[in-house]
């Protein structure tokens, strides 16, 4: 009885260990997947990409850090480090791959590799995907053979899952370190799960009541994405394309009309807000050049960083204003950002 008593307790001793180390591997798995999730920047810092252009909208690519004079509410920053126009980016180009985009991939192609073709040949590149799911074709590389590849496999049909792609892309972009960061979407807009949030609130409303009823800044999934987009100094560029607009049917509803605009709208604040640009493609055929031009853009920035004289995180809106030493030109990056 006593020999078959201390087996059993064996027996459970080691099925307990056992158990006991599968918990453990489970626990830290689970907090290296929620770890890895997790944007990590230095918050102290805030890096700003700009753009310098004269009177005639000439890019002017050849300052030094003595050209520019940087605030913040008005009160002026040391610049800690600056990167000229020369200085290699690290590029996230997302392509639209849902339902809406079917009748023109070709186009899409075509024009991703005019993108390409016009960066810079240090600039590593990373593609990624979207419709139902979000997929990342490669990991940033400087190989035009890997990027062209995954332009060629980009395919898809379905819903539009553009801000899952976004916060998929800043999340890679965190572990690009210190290097300079840009976002290229080609989209509608028109994301799918922020359509049925606006059309929920929209259908309580009666028509004439829906116009501006919606505040797009007030949006909890854009605002997470400007968030992190902020912290690291990523500026985004929306191309958007000319689909599903309703004012081009015979006889538009006002949901519709409103759900259209107030997706439009937020793509504009991701442009102003990260200091990039809103380029409307209003027809197919125009598609490769403003992707040139974008690229163009991106690759005439200079990246300023600084540690603001107000340490205080206390969520406020700090407004950013940036000169250049010479009057006749015109810089631009973006506005500002909220202390968190």
């Amino acid at each position: 009885m006593r020999q078959t008593m201390t087996n059993f307790m064996k027996r459970f001793n080691n099925l307990f260990f056992a158990a006991f180390l599968l918990l453990l591997v489970t626990n830290l798995a689970y907090a290296q997947d929620k770890q890895d999730d997790v944007i990590k920047v230095d918050s102290s810092i805030v890096r700003l990409n700009v753009g310098v252009v004269n009177r005639s909208g000439t890019p002017i690519k050849n300052l030094s850090k003595d050209d520019f004079v940087l605030y913040e509410d008005g009160v002026r920053q040391n610049i800690t480090r600056f990167e000229p126009t020369v200085a290699p980016f690290s590029v996230v180009m997302i392509l639209d791959m849902s339902g809406s985009t079917l009748g023109f991939r070709q186009t899409i192609q075509t024009s991703a590799f005019r993108f390409i073709d016009a960066l810079s040949p240090e600039d590593r590149v990373s593609i990624i995907e979207f419709y139902d799911k979000v997929n990342v074709l490669n990991d940033f590389t400087t190989q035009r053979k890997v990027l062209a590849h995954s332009i060629n496999v980009a395919n898809g049909r379905g819903r539009t899952r553009l801000y899952k792609a976004l916060d998929t892309s800043l999340k890679k972009l965190a572990k690009e370190k210190n290097r300079r960061k840009a976002i290229i979407v080609l989209t509608d807009g028109v994301d799918s799960e922020i359509r049925n949030q606006d059309r929920r609130f929209l259908s309580k409303l009666a028509d004439k009541d829906m116009p501006n009823s919606i505040k797009p800044e007030t949006n909890s999934i854009l605002n997470s994405i400007l968030g992190k987009a902020d912290a690291m100094g990523a500026t985004i560029y929306p191309l958007v394309l000319p689909t599903g607009d309703p004012k081009k049917l015979a006889d538009p509803l006002p949901i519709q009309i409103e759900m259209f605009t107030v997706a439009r709208n937020r793509l504009k604040i991701l442009a102003q807000r990260t200091g990039g640009t809103l380029n409307a493609i209003n027809r197919l055929e125009e598609m490769g050049k403003l992707y040139a031009q974008v690229a163009a853009d991106v690759r005439s920035l200079y990246t300023i960083e600084y540690q603001p004289q107000n340490d205080k995180r206390d969520g406020k809106w700090r407004k950013i204003q940036i000169k250049v030493n010479k009057s006749e030109l015109i810089s631009r990056t973006r506005p500002g950002y909220f202390a968190k």
